[in-house]
């Protein structure tokens, strides 16, 4: 468990630390963590939290005593969670690059002094790492975007942004599950719904889980969006080993 720290947040959580650096090797770490303690199913235990360098435990403490949690997982860190042993899932998911879907790729392209098509090319070929979710429902922080068409955000954020806007903001790329305000470049959109209250399973993936980028044409769009509108949509899903 070295580097790794237990702390108490509140009369009913705990903060294992793994670190200060946000990379792959902690977020798998990380993610081996949660799927231990899911398999484990402690009783008293509420919910886990992943972030970029930490997990945040929640549980009852009419249930299970502070000094009972903090011993179990101790004995969870001990578990070889290696990397290497794990599978990567990655979501496949289509975008519609450009025009009034992606109105912020030509000032994308220019930045970067590239045509929009290779800053398509290049967003499109990187299996990107949910390190976490937050902000809003669904919405996941990336990493792996290419240094190349890294963009600096807004001046003057919008104050609404649809749902399925696919865009960059500095050295991040990421989906906006709902309408909301925000400040990011906006250079496509997907059909698919990465956040839906209506889904038995509301929010599409998870941290630790990976998404790859597939560029659409407009008719394609409006098929897939026919299809999630009707619930019948299902995210192509590749699996490869890590």
């Amino acid at each position: 468990m070295q580097n790794i720290k237990i702390l108490t947040a509140g009369d009913s959580s705990l903060l294992v630390e793994f670190g200060s650096e946000i990379s792959p090797q902690i977020n798998q770490k990380i993610a081996a963590t949660v799927k231990l303690m899911h398999e484990q199913n402690i009783e008293g235990v509420v919910d886990v939290i992943p972030a970029f360098c930490s997990l945040l435990i929640n549980y009852d403490p009419r249930v299970i005593r502070y000094e009972q949690m903090k011993k179990r997982i101790e004995g969870i860190l001990k578990v070889d969670v290696r990397a290497g042993a794990q599978t990567k899932k990655i979501f496949e998911i289509p975008v519609l690059y450009g025009g009034e879907y992606g109105p912020d790729l030509p000032y994308i392209a220019e930045h970067a002094g590239l045509s929009q098509e290779e800053v398509v090319k290049i967003h499109s070929s990187s299996d990107y790492l949910i390190y976490m979710l937050g902000f809003l429902p669904g919405f996941c922080y990336l990493g792996g975007l290419d240094e190349r068409i890294h963009t600096p955000r807004l001046a003057n954020p919008r104050l609404r942004i649809p749902a399925g806007s696919v865009g960059i903001g500095g050295s991040q790329t990421g989906i906006y599950p709902l309408d909301s305000p925000g400040g990011w470049q906006l250079m496509g959109m997907t059909p698919v719904k990465t956040y839906d209250p209506a889904r038995e399973t509301p929010i599409l993936v998870q941290a630790g889980e990976y998404i790859r980028f597939v560029p659409i044409d407009e008719a394609e769009y409006k098929r897939i969006a026919e299809l999630v509108d009707r619930g019948e949509y299902e995210c192509p899903i590749r699996r490869e080993e890590a």
